[in-house]
């Protein structure tokens, strides 16, 4: 496999991994349904497994200096960020207005109950990078370095 073609196709596949093992692991605590194959938050963050994967790929086959994985790192930040304070704002958001819905008696069916649980708590964000870099150094092995 090309060195560019792995860049990408690694995290993708970490990504899908991740994707499948959350969708395991939320069926087994809320039961089936095929909708839950496309959830966002829970255990383990996908978001983060794969900007950790992308950030480990590209260090690992274009080397820690290059502009490459700078960006990666970046990007990594910024996704981190993301999954764990700027989705938890908007968490709360969701469950001051729904409070703020239920206290003035508003029509719910014209206001439906937000999602309060928009983002990650920090140990799936872990888990998520933990699991990303795991499936990472597995699937550098496996593919090896050329």
């Amino acid at each position: 496999m090309e060195h560019q073609t792995k860049i990408i196709f690694i995290p993708v596949i970490v990504a899908l991994v991740t994707q499948l093992v959350k969708f395991i692991l939320y069926s087994i605590k809320h039961g089936w349904k095929l909708e839950y194959a496309l959830t966002h938050g829970h255990m383990p963050s996908t978001h983060s497994a794969i900007a950790a994967s992308l950030v480990m790929t590209t260090g690992y086959l274009d080397g820690t200096n290059s502009a490459a994985f700078l960006v990666a790192f970046v990007f990594a930040i910024i996704v981190l960020d993301d999954a764990l304070r700027i989705r938890m704002y908007l968490g709360d958001q969701g469950r001051y207005l729904n409070m703020l819905i239920q206290t003035l008696k508003i029509d719910t069916k014209k206001y439906p109950r937000l999602k309060e649980r928009v983002g990650h708590r920090t140990s799936e964000v872990i888990v998520g990078i933990v699991f990303g870099l795991f499936l990472t150094a597995l699937l550098i092995n496996l593919w090896g370095q050329n």
